[in-house]
């Protein structure tokens, strides 16, 4: 399957500090404090799993919010999007049907944000996925403990701090191999995948992709 990392939705004001300790319970990181006495008498039950999982949707601010994607029944753009899509489907369903269908539906592909939405996708996947397997092509870049590193989820400060790691070395081995101009190209360079200038983009994605959702209050969960 490889690496994928997903973005997380990041705390509602107010929820800071209880999406943090639901994250750490279901990391493992943490023990869920046992009730009182007087809480079991009062048939108070420990949550379970799930109700923690779902409390913590429930509190979050969504990715596609934070790139700014257009959502279809909001926006005129992913309106016209959806429209394009219906011209294009087998006509299954009547166009009021095919758009109720996908009311509320986030077009990633027209999102703003673009460090958010990475060339490196993962297959199967929301478009602002990163397919971080392709950081295996940089090991030799990073080192064996940054590329461990990739297979950890983190919270949004340790997604930042990891962001700006690769950054750095980004930009030393650009600078000193006059490649630096890779920084702002989006498209991969059209040269084999063991290169240096393949490693260098990969590497400049990754970092800016950590950059961008670590800033804005996103962590992300390492899938694989």
């Amino acid at each position: 399957m490889g690496l994928d990392w997903r973005p997380m939705g990041k705390p509602k004001p107010g929820f800071e500090e209880r999406y943090n300790q639901i994250f750490r319970i279901i990391q493992g990181t943490e023990k869920q404090k046992e009730l009182s006495f007087f809480e079991k008498l009062a048939g108070k039950r420990v949550e379970t799993k799930e109700q923690l999982i779902e409390e913590f949707l429930d509190n979050c601010i969504e990715t596609y919010e934070t790139i700014k994607a257009p959502r279809v029944g909001y926006d005129e753009v992913a309106n016209e999007w959806i429209k394009s899509k219906y011209s294009e489907s087998d006509k299954s369903l009547s166009k009021e049907e095919f758009f109720k269908e996908h009311l509320g539906y986030y077009v990633i592909e027209l999102a703003e944000e673009l460090d958010g939405v990475p060339v490196y996708i993962a297959m199967g996947q929301d478009e602002n996925v990163f397919r971080a397997q392709f950081l295996d092509d940089c090991k030799d870049l990073i080192g064996e403990e940054l590329h461990n590193e990739a297979w950890g989820t983190k919270l949004a400060d340790e997604t930042l701090v990891y962001g700006q790691q690769l950054m750095t070395i980004a930009d030393k081995v650009a600078t000193e191999n006059n490649l630096l101009y890779l920084k702002n190209q989006r498209l991969p360079p059209d040269t084999d995948e063991d290169s240096l200038d393949w490693k260098i983009h990969i590497l400049y994605a990754a970092a800016k992709w950590l950059i961008f959702y670590g800033k804005n209050g996103h962590g992300y969960e390492a899938d694989f």
